[in-house]
């Protein structure tokens, strides 16, 4: 009999949860290879190649619909996996860029030497998303920001970096633990947001006489409706529930205080 799992087993060496792996079976993007007498779930190697597939374009910030037409629009396994290790190879090598960038200024500034400047932003790519901000909000609004970011120095732009980790891990743990938008505790966490919003020159909401409310409500509906953003606030669930939880926040917060 060939080899098999039990649904504990699985959610344990995947890093997930058996209540996300019963919500895939639900939903039809992963059913079980097999059920037990007891009810059990079982997954066997094919049922593992499935959800490493999974796991891997949930990591792209796709949502569940999406994997589910990736996954049957390409069938074959092999060359969809081989794909998908292109672009973590490409990553890889991104994230050892700046690894390797970072641990140079760091040598330097131990050491009391001179920062290459033309060293230090390799692998970072905050240009990116210039075409798209242009578009939305105009060139002025791209420039300030960029400005903004180059005058930085490494430790104020790794505390700006660290400031956003915290916050988006801050508003994955509230939705996960089933607290509601209108809590104290999430709007709480809404009021960080939004500070941490007006601190970026160059968005709507850093300008004198901005719509910030307008600004605010646009973001919300942007982070459930793009994937790319969306991303930032997954709860183990999968789906846009995290965006969801932080666009319900910020609405309430913005209709009552902005």
């Amino acid at each position: 009999m060939a080899e098999q799992w039990s649904i504990q087993q699985i959610s344990k060496l995947a890093g997930t949860t058996s209540r996300t792996l019963r919500h895939y079976d639900d939903i039809g993007l992963l059913p079980p290879s097999s059920t037990g007498h007891n009810g059990y779930r079982y997954y066997d190697q094919a049922a593992l190649v499935r959800l490493q597939r999974i796991l891997l374009l949930r990591e792209l910030g796709l949502r569940l619909p999406q994997i589910a037409e990736v996954i049957e629009r390409e069938s074959e396994e092999v060359p969809a996996l081989e794909a998908h290790l292109a672009w973590l190879r490409q990553e890889q090598d991104r994230l050892e860029r700046q690894i390797a960038s970072v641990e140079s200024t760091i040598s330097a500034m131990r050491g009391g030497e001179r920062l290459m400047a033309e060293n230090m932003f390799d692998g970072f790519d905050h240009t990116k998303y210039k075409d798209e901000v242009e578009q939305r909000w105009g060139k002025k609004a791209y420039a300030d920001s960029d400005r903004w970011w180059r005058s930085m120095t490494a430790e104020e732009k790794a505390a700006w970096q660290q400031r956003v980790s915290d916050l988006g891990r801050d508003w994955i743990a509230a939705a996960e633990s089933g607290i509601a938008p209108e809590s104290d505790e999430a709007q709480a966490l809404a009021e960080r947001h939004v500070e941490w919003l007006t601190g970026i020159p160059g968005t709507p909401a850093a300008v004198p006489g901005g719509d910030v409310k307008a600004y605010v409500l646009g973001l919300g509906e942007m982070y459930v409706a793009d994937p790319r953003f969306g991303a930032n606030y997954a709860t183990s669930q999968g789906g846009t529930q995290g965006a969801e939880f932080v666009r319900d926040t910020l609405r309430i917060y913005a209709e009552a205080n902005l």
